[in-house]
């Protein structure tokens, strides 16, 4: 199957581009930048010179392919709600192209907020009343309702593995620089984790086994407290492990004080029974007690 997938040399596009090609596959990557079609280029991916905002990229990319594969979105948190609608628009480019076909589109989103304080399932749906920046899912049904075969894949908060730089780096800076490791309150809300590469695995079996207009949910782990994160990240670092609240919450996280707080716990049964997919990798907590994370 010829795939196009945005944000192949991101973290998790990277790890998909990988799996495809393992698969048999033939891929073709969007880059944006002269680095990132030499990177596609020397793993021996096509190259499609674009970006998320240039919407005629993304169509000619998504015609010339039979499924597209979208992970890209620019994480600059201080732009969160423009780059939310930025990628509200590159998936309707997508579909535009993609629309009558019954080929594939496969969408990234994310658990975190689907259903706060209670587990949630594939069956879940973000409520349309509480805003949120980034919801693509809205949008790939619409999709959908316009003839693309349409799956969505909800990440874990962490998806991790050697050369992360997402939500647990973040954790580890912050404790370096404040010289404590720290979670709020009684440190109980919780964390779904799933590696990156049993993720990449996920997205080719949606690709290649998913059903249309569903919903899998890339979790290994439904729910690690961020009290143990913290703890990992302390003994690590040798630094005390502490319980914040009030005020102490900014001062220590900052921007990412919410992130900090989410308690979002994900179950995967349903998309384990319908994919047949097995998470094999290292677990989170694991994971992180390594020098992957804390290089000498």
């Amino acid at each position: 199957m010829r795939v196009f997938v945005t944000g192949a040399t991101g973290w998790v596009g990277s790890a998909v581009i990988e799996e495809l090609q393992a698969a048999g596959h033939t891929v073709t990557g969007l880059a944006r930048s002269d680095a990132s079609a030499a990177a596609l280029a020397s793993a021996g991916i096509a190259v499609h010179r674009g970006s998320l905002e240039d919407l005629e990229s993304l169509r000619a990319g998504a015609a010339a392919s039979d499924a597209v594969i979208h992970t890209a979105f620019n994480h600059d948190f201080s732009r969160f709600a423009e780059n939310g609608a930025a990628e509200r628009s590159a998936i309707e480019a997508l579909g535009d192209a993609l629309a009558g076909t019954g080929r594939t589109l496969v969408v990234t989103s994310g658990v975190a907020l689907i259903s706060p304080g209670r587990m949630a399932t594939e069956d879940d749906l973000r409520d349309p009343n509480v805003p949120f920046p980034r919801d693509p899912e809205p949008v790939a049904a619409a999709v959908a309702a316009r003839g693309v075969r349409v799956s969505v894949i909800r990440l874990s908060p962490s998806v991790h593995g050697a050369g992360d730089h997402g939500f647990v780096p973040i954790v580890i800076g912050l404790a370096r620089e404040h010289g404590v490791s720290a979670y709020v309150g009684d440190g109980n809300n919780r964390w779904p984790g799933v590696h990156r590469r049993d993720a990449a695995r996920l997205y080719r079996l949606a690709l290649e086994r998913g059903a249309e207009h569903a919903v899998y949910h890339a979790v290994a782990e439904e729910g690690v407290p961020f009290r143990e994160i913290a703890g990992v990240i302390g003994r690590r670092l040798n630094l005390p492990v502490v319980s914040i609240s009030g005020d102490d919450i900014a001062a220590h996280f900052g921007w990412f004080e919410h992130f900090a707080q989410i308690d979002a716990s994900a179950s995967s049964a349903k998309t384990r029974q319908s994919l047949g997919w097995h998470p094999t990798e290292t677990a989170l907590l694991d994971d992180l007690d390594s020098v992957a994370y804390f290089p000498s």
